[in-house]
């Protein structure tokens, strides 16, 4: 199971379930902004959804709210569709039944704080219920709603133009959640295009996003005397529901089948926890460090990549501000260039984009958001004693992961 807390972060192997790599280095520690865990839904069309990371619930029993699907393992209900995107489909079958997909990472990976966020294309029609939600990881074995339940999303088909973020607690449940609701800015229907869903989570506080813009909040003083229960592991949920006391049924409007889209699911370092700082080496793939040539703290001073030797021209520290240092000065683009080439040099730290950088512990990529592009050992693979580094395009090779 990967549990991922702000003050943790994951190996690539252990995200993707590729099993362990081919060293020991420990994952760079993160900052805030980082990619701790994520889920891109790249693959084959047809193809099922990573065994590793998500479950299926199945069965038809209403589920609580007297819905009328019943939940599948099939591919006609959950695939990925080759062009980036996890495809939850609901369909009315030849017999007038309902099926969808329910999809969850219990005991799988489970989230403790940080910016959870999906970019996403809802279903429509009246009766379809999409969400992305949470449930507290210690259920079943804690009944909810004591084991807590944040919505992320929600939307009702009869409500095209509104979303819903919600929390479930003991004495804040049902329908007497604490929920917030966002309007599309034009009233248009959220499934018309992709939408970003986030929740900020942090100790005593949770913030709701669409696109980036803020419409609701809840914290311990929301639920009054109550038990607050978000202050521990949750994982994730995604559904297309047909029916339900809430969206009320299908009707002669609604049309199959439904889909909703899933481009991505990260979660992001948001600054709970105590880390984002952190002193050694850079490693890249596993074998050379990154290093300050001849130990000269000089403007200009081109890094480069040569053998481990646990000297302080090769102790670098990852600063809160996202900035990477090593003898004082800041790992920087020179000239704030964007272009792929452009070569990454030693710097007076100076507060610039070009001396910004964001970790993605999925990849091991070190990425320069002005850029937009990687930290880049010149040439590739194999990495060799004397390589110099650059920004280039962020591809995922072994010479753009970086290790601590």
């Amino acid at each position: 199971m990967i549990l991922l807390a702000a003050t943790a972060t994951a190996s690539h192997a252990a995200v993707t379930g590729t099993g362990a790599g081919t060293n020991d280095a420990a994952a760079l520690p993160t900052s805030v902004g980082d990619v701790l865990w994520s889920q891109e839904f790249n693959g084959a069309a047809g193809t099922a959804p990573d065994t590793s990371v998500w479950n299926y619930d199945t069965g038809a029993n209403g589920w609580g709210n007297a819905e009328l699907q019943n939940y599948t393992t099939s591919r006609a209900n959950s695939a990925l569709d080759g062009a980036g995107n996890l495809v939850l489909t609901a369909r009315r079958e030849a017999d007038g039944g309902y099926t969808s997909a329910r999809l969850q990472t219990n005991d799988k990976v489970e989230i403790q704080y940080g910016r959870i966020e999906a970019r996403m294309q809802i279903p429509r029609g009246q009766g379809i219920w999409p969400a992305f939600w949470m449930l507290g990881a210690d259920f079943p074995a804690t009944s909810w709603p004591s084991s807590g339940e944040i919505d992320v999303m929600e939307n009702v088909g009869k409500e095209p133009h509104l979303v819903h973020g919600t929390v479930h607690g003991p004495g804040y449940s049902g329908g007497s959640g604490i929920t917030g609701s966002s309007m599309h800015p034009q009233g248009w229907s959220f499934a018309d295009d992709f939408h970003t869903f986030a929740v900020d989570w942090k100790p005593g506080q949770i913030t709701w996003y669409v696109d980036g813009k803020q419409y609701h909040q809840v914290t311990r003083a929301s639920v009054g005397s109550n038990a607050w229960v978000f202050d521990k592991p949750y994982f994730l949920i995604l559904n297309v529901a047909v029916g339900g006391s809430w969206p009320g049924y299908p009707d002669a409007t609604t049309s199959f089948p439904q889909q909703m889209k899933v481009d991505w699911i990260r979660v992001l370092d948001n600054g709970t926890g105590t880390g984002g700082t952190g002193t050694g080496t850079l490693r890249v793939n596993g074998e050379l460090c990154l290093d300050v040539p001849w130990g000269e703290a000089r403007d200009g001073n081109p890094a480069q990549v040569v053998a481990c030797n646990g000297n302080v021209a090769q102790q670098w520290t990852r600063a809160a501000d996202g900035t990477v240092r090593a003898l004082g000065k800041c790992l920087d683009v020179a000239g704030g260039g964007t272009a792929n080439g452009t070569v990454v040099q030693l710097w007076t730290c100076n507060g610039t984009g070009a001396q910004r950088w964001t970790y993605d512990a999925t990849t091991g990529a070190l990425r320069n958001p002005q850029s937009g592009r990687c930290l880049d050992a010149v040439g590739g693979l194999p990495v060799r004693d004397g390589q110099r580094v650059q920004v280039w395009d962020c591809t995922g090779a072994g010479n753009q992961r970086w290790t601590v």
